[in-house]
């Protein structure tokens, strides 16, 4: 398996949308007393609303395998995040299924839970030494969504992963502010959302506080979170947003960004401290910017 350099992290967005969401995230772990000893990487899957088949093709592209999975985290459980196919425990086998304590019933009811599970609850949860998720759990439909602070204490790091949200509430600002990358839903354009011919039960769902962030919504969240160095634009609606009235609300920021699809993968995006804590790491300012390959050329 293709690896970053040992103090190296990368976040890379497999797909996002309605038709499935799934996110890679490479951690080197420290090994020994030195946390300048970095060990074999965690391979994490953030969601797994592919089928194991076609994540295991688009993470053969930098030579990751199912088996390489070490963890699964899961925002939630519907459909697009949660494929049914995961169900099978020999799908990537020495993966560490990871998914809210309010969320256990619904897995179990899923088939999920036939793999080795560990239930987080809100606040810390150790995944493995250095390396942490700070949960909270948002309103989204019935049983809520999990919002993930990602600590990486050996490089000095911080990952907010956001999606399927209802509103840029206080909660959620104050537990990512100020990560070093920031992945966050922008679902909708609220002028192509009201003046589409999806059924009024449908729109008061996305739109009603409890379904999902509009582009202005995911805006505000991000200027009042603050994030240092990168952000991703996640779960984009095929049939009411369109890429460019996302990056039209993010000009001139300071921070690079990233706009995920649900037909091809991201870039690698590196997962280094700010410019504010290491004088030294390069920045990214556009879409579409120059990223350094972490992975070495695909062959």
């Amino acid at each position: 398996m293709t690896l970053p350099p040992p103090d190296r992290s990368a976040l890379r967005v497999l797909a996002s949308g309605s038709a499935g969401n799934c996110s890679v995230l490479v951690v080197p772990l420290a090994t020994g007393d030195d946390a300048g000893d970095a060990g074999p990487a965690r391979v994490m899957l953030i969601d797994a609303g592919l089928s194991p088949r076609k994540t295991e093709t688009l993470l053969a592209e930098s030579g990751i395998g199912l088996k390489d999975v070490s963890d699964i985290l899961l925002t939630h459980l519907d459909h697009d995040h949660a494929h049914t196919g995961w169900a099978r425990p020999a799908v990537a086998p020495n993966a560490t299924l990871r998914i809210h304590r309010a969320h256990m019933g619904r897995a179990r009811r899923a088939g999920l839970l036939h793999r080795r599970t560990e239930p987080m609850d809100d606040g810390p949860n150790e995944i493995a030494r250095a390396l942490t998720a700070d949960t909270a759990r948002m309103a989204h439909d019935d049983l809520g969504v999990c919002v993930f602070r990602l600590r990486l204490d050996q490089v000095g790091c911080d990952i907010g992963f956001a999606t399927d949200l209802g509103r840029p509430t206080e909660a959620l600002i104050d537990h990512l502010a100020s990560v070093d990358v920031l992945a966050i839903e922008s679902n909708y354009c609220p002028d192509m959302q009201e003046s589409s011919d999806r059924p009024a039960f449908l729109k008061r769902r996305i739109m009603g506080g409890a379904g999902h962030l509009s582009n202005e919504e995911a805006a505000e969240a991000v200027d009042r979170i603050g994030p240092r160095e990168h952000v991703v634009f996640l779960h984009l609606s095929r049939d009411c947003n369109q890429p460019e009235r996302v990056s039209a609300l993010h000009e001139g920021a300071d921070y690079a960004w990233t706009i995920a699809s649900q037909s091809s993968p991201t870039r690698w995006i590196p997962v280094t401290p700010s410019a504010a804590r290491a004088t030294t790491t390069p920045r990214l300012s556009a879409i579409g910017a120059t990223q350094h390959a972490l992975f070495g050329p695909r062959v």
